[in-house]
């Protein structure tokens, strides 16, 4: 199985929204396989709580804008990992310490690296 077409439009938003708000090592993987909830991981770091903040904000305006409706949010109060759940796509807004510990990338190694430019 592959992700949609769908979470792949919405992953293109998302990731331009990151990017705009300085995030740094986007990564996209393929969970359409082992999930049957979420076609993709959308994982990305900022450098603190600030930040992370801000780059949920603008992920999660530019989403809404495009139409997306959001299920779930969490952790966007502490600034250290930051969840939103759009259905297809999940994004994982990482503060970098959180991002090393949780290391989702290889809990995930099995899946493929979706390409993607912002």
């Amino acid at each position: 199985m592959t992700a949609s077409d769908h979470a792949r439009e919405l992953l293109a938003v998302a990731a331009k929204a990151a990017d705009a708000k300085g995030a740094e090592d986007l990564v996209a993987l393929d969970v359409s396989g082992p999930l049957p909830f979420a076609d993709i991981f959308l994982v990305v770091s900022g450098r603190n709580e600030r930040q992370v903040q801000a780059i949920a904000a603008e992920i999660e305006d530019k989403l809404v804008g495009h139409g997306a409706k959001p299920l779930r949010r969490e952790g966007r109060t502490q600034g250290r990992w930051v969840l939103l759940d759009f259905g297809d796509l999940v994004v994982h807004v990482f503060h970098d310490e959180e991002r090393m510990f949780y290391s989702l990338e290889r809990l995930w190694s099995d899946c493929p690296v979706i390409p993607f430019g912002p």
